[in-house]
């Protein structure tokens, strides 16, 4: 029994690296065999295809990340019944960094393969999230919702996705950005802090007032 979880454990390990580093497409499962140094059998065993596998590696971090985020959204809501929105997204961050202890850099290899989820139309994959923590979801959206009421439904479904794609964008580049940042203006900066930088750029975007859409 612990042979199968540690060869379970070593492809999942494999595969989030290559993954976030290659992209789904670009990555085979012969090349994540090769790295897990286990043989194709033992995927097809634990995970079934390769679709199964993406999707599993995926919930080892929504399943810690997505019941935190909301147990954490509920308790913020119950205090108040005007939330402002820079402090709702502010919320997601604890249960962000706590990823970095189910997984070494867990907060940035999380951002960046959902991020992969979205670039590369993994179709099944958003479908996964949502069949499995919808309920989570929705709970994030109707939050921000209320606390943007002038927004209109359709636009914030826009300004949500160019919110998603803001930090997604962000989370990949942020070793590149930090050294930037160190080498020319001498500053210090971890995961969190970046994280923390682009929320009130994010907050201004959704509440912005202007479409600025010609009609």
């Amino acid at each position: 029994m612990a042979s199968r979880i540690d060869t379970k454990s070593r492809i999942l390990d494999a595969a989030e690296k290559l993954f976030a580093e290659r992209g789904f497409s670009e990555t085979s499962l012969r090349l994540i065999t090769s790295k897990a140094e286990v043989n194709l059998a033992s995927v097809n065993y634990h995970f079934g295809s390769k679709k199964e596998l993406i999707r599993a590696v995926l919930a080892r971090y929504l399943d810690v990340f997505m019941p935190q985020a909301t147990d954490e959204l509920k308790a913020l809501r119950a205090s108040s019944d005007n939330i402002p929105l820079q402090q709702i997204f502010s919320v997601l961050v604890n249960p962000l960094l706590q990823l970095n202890r189910l997984r070494p850099e867990g907060t940035a290899l999380f951002l960046q393969l959902l991020g992969r989820g979205y670039i590369e139309s993994q179709g099944h994959l958003r479908w996964f999230i949502t069949t499995h923590y919808g309920e989570h979801q929705q709970y994030f959206v109707d939050a921000v919702s209320a606390s943007a009421p002038e927004i209109p439904k359709a636009e914030m479904f826009w300004r949500l996705h160019f919110t998603l794609g803001t930090i997604m964008f962000t989370m990949a580049s942020a070793d590149a950005l930090m050294e930037i940042a160190a080498a020319d203006f001498n500053e210090q900066n971890d995961i969190e802090a970046v994280i923390r930088r682009v929320i009130p750029y994010m907050t201004a975007g959704v509440k912005a007032s202007s479409l600025g859409v010609d009609k």
